[in-house]
């Protein structure tokens, strides 16, 4: 770990569906803590509260109770402190999820260049982003390509620039690589790993992958609602 502010930091996070008998709580008390440009596996069997801690950290679901920062800004403590957690998601959250969900009637650059036009980006400048993105995924050549001419290693590679186009200070990976063979899975753990480290971006990534898992330096397994921080093999990608 670096003593650099944290791109994000998680205390005693809780999370409970239902009150009375019936309550389940699905997170218990939640610490966590990635620094920039590191990726970080979650990891935990189907049920422990992976995707409830997921989908609190994206700002889709109001945790209970705890706290949690975003590169030094706190963004949740027993309440969120940001009023419009749309822009929260749009500006400061990269999301990659197992199926790219690019959309259709666009190509490539447009794609990537809508996130920051919705933010209110000037178009010049949003596709100039997108191209910068999909050359750091060394997928530039089908900038023009269409959706449909695009094959699904492509497509995965142009969710990724689509994540980073308003280079968030963390990305919410989840599942990436489950669609994909073991060379695919290890060449998106690649690209992950070398964009963390050239944008300074905290990647969390959710995974049932064996092949992926021993890339990663540093694992949380979350367990019954509690995170267990774990060392990683850490071998190269």
């Amino acid at each position: 770990m670096t003593h650099t502010e944290p791109a994000i930091r998680i205390e005693n996070l809780t999370k409970r569906y239902g009150s009375g008998p019936t309550a389940v709580d699905a997170l218990k008390g939640v610490d966590m803590q990635v620094d920039p440009g590191e990726v970080v596996g979650l990891i935990g069997p189907s049920g422990s509260g992976k995707s409830t801690l997921l989908k609190s950290l994206g700002a889709v679901i109001e945790p209970t109770s705890g706290r949690f920062t975003l590169a030094g800004e706190v963004i949740y403590d027993d309440g969120w402190k940001r009023r419009d957690l749309r822009a929260l998601r749009r500006d400061r959250i990269g999301f990659v999820f197992q199926a790219p969900y690019l959309i259709p009637f666009l190509d490539a650059t447009d794609n990537v260049a809508l996130l920051p036009m919705l933010a209110g980006v000037k178009n010049a400048v949003a596709r100039a982003t997108a191209l910068e993105m999909l050359t750091a995924l060394d997928v530039q050549h089908r900038a023009q390509a269409r959706v449909s001419e695009l094959s699904g290693g492509e497509q995965q590679r142009v969710s990724i620039a689509r994540a980073l186009a308003n280079k968030p200070p963390i990305i919410l990976a989840d599942e990436p690589t489950a669609p994909l063979d073991g060379e695919r899975a290890l060449a998106v753990m690649r690209i992950l790993n070398r964009l963390a480290r050239e944008f300074q971006t905290a990647i969390i990534v959710v995974t049932h992958d064996d092949k992926i898992i021993p890339t990663f330096k540093r694992i949380y397994n979350i367990r019954d609602g509690k995170t267990y921080e774990e060392a990683g093999e850490g071998r190269a990608v």
